[in-house]
């Protein structure tokens, strides 16, 4: 990659750039790069005199975190940290990278919750926390309760809470999605939004290399027809929406229709397929029943 003279933050970004190019699965290399030049150097490659020269320690980062990345580690996980929906969160392996697929859902959970006076919102699988934290930054009177399986998941959706100065309306607890909730939480809640595993057992053979070698499986797979935490969570965990509460659902894009049909079966009312910002049909809106 490089001979004895130290290079500057321009001619690495350059190189980053012909070395990404060459990758089928890296769509926006030009981004990528400067995301990476920008981590090993720690400041805005954008901001950067254009004869900063890079440092052997810098390079040595650099040269490691370009060796991660083609061999299929996504570079959230690089970087540590992810946008979505107005707001920067810290990602680790713990948990899902959030998708801007979810940023739709994201709006209609914050446009229910505006309608609400002090409105109370569940985040039920919340991994890196991002739906609920995304809602409580637009909507200052909310407050959350994220619940999730994983310890790791739980530490790092209240460390992003408390970077983002959310934690005193956030709280993240332990729980299985595919069991009950706690008798307190019953009819507790004004609105729900749940991104739940949804990919079936014969998708999981196809993921991505990035995503089946690098992202939590757990948070994956929703068994043999991807349907399983559905049908859990209508007959369980949705019973902590009050009554008229709205539940939001992200599924996967051939689901939509067999995710509503599973709320109604259920008695839910109002079910309606909405569309994310792509067009794709992956969320499902549904209200509790008195």
């Amino acid at each position: 990659m490089h001979g004895n003279k130290a290079m500057t933050a321009r001619e690495w970004y350059t190189k980053l750039c012909d070395v990404l190019r060459t990758q089928e699965d890296i769509s926006m290399p030009e981004l990528e790069a400067r995301e990476l030049v920008s981590c090993a150097l720690g400041e805005d490659m954008r901001r950067l005199p254009q004869t900063r020269l890079v440092a052997a320690s810098e390079q040595a980062v650099l040269e490691q975190l370009l060796e991660r990345r083609l061999h299929g580690e996504p570079l959230a996980y690089l970087l540590g940290e992810w946008d979505f929906y107005g707001i920067t969160l810290r990602v680790t392996p713990d948990v899902l990278i959030p998708r801007s697929d979810t940023e739709r859902l994201c709006e209609l959970a914050i446009e229910r919750a505006r309608a609400c006076k002090e409105p109370r919102v569940l985040d039920l699988c919340s991994g890196s926390g991002c739906i609920a934290l995304a809602l409580l930054h637009e909507v200052p009177s909310a407050h959350a309760v994220g619940v999730d399986l994983s310890p790791d998941a739980i530490a790092l959706a209240r460390d992003n809470a408390a970077r983002l100065g959310l934690a005193d309306r956030y709280t993240c607890i332990c729980g299985n999605a595919l069991e009950t909730p706690p008798q307190e939480l019953v009819s507790a809640f004004d609105v729900m939004v749940c991104n739940p595993p949804y990919i079936t057992e014969q998708e999981m053979k196809q993921l991505d290399r990035s995503v089946a070698a690098y992202e939590p499986h757990l948070a994956l797979y929703g068994g043999t027809d991807g349907l399983d935490f559905y049908r859990a969570i209508l007959h369980g965990w949705a019973q902590s929406l009050r009554p008229d509460g709205v539940l939001f659902f992200e599924c996967g894009w051939k689901q939509g229709g067999s995710v509503a049909e599973i709320c109604m079966e259920a008695g839910w009312k109002e079910t309606r397929i909405e569309t994310d910002y792509a067009g794709v049909p992956r969320i499902v809106c549904t209200q509790r029943p008195h």
